[in-house]
C-alpha cells in the first residue's frame, strides 16, 4: 500500500482528533514516573564514559590526568522537573496530533489504527524523557508491549489474518534480536531501553509489511547516526552519550509513511 492509495484524509483527521487530547496528558504521565534506582537498566544511546578502577591504593597520575580533565556526568533531571517544563502540555499535544494524522493518512480506514494510533502519545512520552535523561522508562514501555499485543490481536482478528500475527511476531524477532544483540556484543554503545522499544516497534512494523520493518530498522541507524553525529558536533549532546530512542521513533513513523514507496522505489 502507497501513500497515494492509503491517504485518507478523514483517516488523518481521526488520527489528529485522537492525537491532540491524549498528547496534552504527557505531561502528567511524566510527572508521575518513580525515579530509577538504578538508571543503567533503562538507558538508551551510547555512553562510552568508565568509572575509575576500585581498589587502587595508589592510582597511576599519568593515567588518571586525562580522566581528571573530564567533566563529571550532569545528574539526571528529576521527572517531575521535565513534566513541569513551561508549554510541554501543548506542544506534546501538537507534537501527538500530528504523529497520529501522519499514521491515520498511511494506513487509512484499517484495523491498523488500534495499535498504531495509542503509539503516539507514548512516542511523544518516550522522546521527551530520552531526550532530557537519556532514560527509556520500563514504566512506560511494559504497558505499551501489552496495549500493542492486544491492538494487534484485534486487528488480526478484525482483518481475520493470521499473516498479519505471523509477521508481528517475526517483525518482534528480527528488530528486538537486532537490538539485543547489538546491546550484548557492545552494551556502552546502546542502552537496553532501546532493546525494549525496539521490541514494540518491531511487532508494529512488522504486522503492517516487511518493507515497514525493513525501512524502520535501516532508518533508525542511518538517522540515528547522522542525526546523533550533527548533535554532537553542534555540542547539543554529549557525543559519548546521546538519546536513541527519538530517532527510533521517527524512523518509525518515516518507515509507516513511506516504507511501502521507498523499497518499490528501490526495486523490493
Amino acid at each position: 500500500m502507497t501513500w497515494s492509495d492509503s491517504g485518507h484524509p478523514a483517516a488523518a483527521v481521526l488520527g489528529l482528533v485522537v492525537g491532540l487530547p491524549s498528547g496534552w496528558w504527557c505531561p502528567w504521565v511524566i510527572g508521575r514516573l518513580p525515579e530509577p534506582e538504578e538508571p543503567e537498566d533503562e538507558v538508551s544511546g551510547a555512553d562510552t564514559s568508565a568509572p575509575a578502577e576500585p581498589g587502587l591504593l595508589e592510582p597511576d597520575p599519568v593515567a588518571e590526568a586525562p580522566r581528571a580533565t573530564l567533566p563529571p556526568p550532569p545528574p539526571k533531571e528529576p521527572y517531575a522537573d521535565i513534566a513541569a517544563l513551561p508549554g510541554l502540555a501543548w506542544k506534546t499535544a501538537v507534537a501527538s496530533g500530528l504523529v497520529g494524522a501522519v499514521l491515520g493518512a498511511s494506513v487509512g480506514w484499517s484495523w491498523s489504527l488500534l495499535f498504531l494510533l495509542p503509539l503516539a502519545p507514548v512516542g511523544v512520552a518516550l522522546a521527551v524523557v530520552d531526550w532530557r535523561t537519556t532514560l527509556l522508562p520500563t514504566r512506560i514501555i511494559a504497558p505499551t508491549y501489552a496495549i500493542t499485543v492486544a491492538g494487534v490481536l484485534l486487528a488480526a482478528l478484525g482483518e481475520q489474518s493470521r499473516d498479519g500475527l505471523v509477521h508481528a511476531a517475526a517483525g518482534w524477532a528480527v528488530m528486538g534480536g537486532i537490538f539485543f544483540v547489538l546491546w550484548f556484543v557492545y552494551p556502552k554503545g546502546l542502552g537496553y531501553g532501546d532493546v525494549r522499544l525496539s521490541g514494540v516497534l518491531g511487532i508494529v512494523l512488522g504486522y503492517l509489511g516487511w518493507s515497514e520493518l525493513l525501512t524502520g530498522v535501516y532508518g533508525a541507524f542511518l538517522i540515528g547516526g547522522l542525526g546523533g553525529a550533527l548533535l554532537s558536533v553542534l555540542r547539543i549532546v554529549n557525543r559519548k552519550r546521546f538519546p536513541f530512542g527519538p530517532f527510533m521513533l521517527v524512523a518509525a513513523v518515516l518507515a509507516v509513511a513511506f516504507g511501502p514507496w521507498l523499497t518499490g522505489l528501490l526495486g523490493y
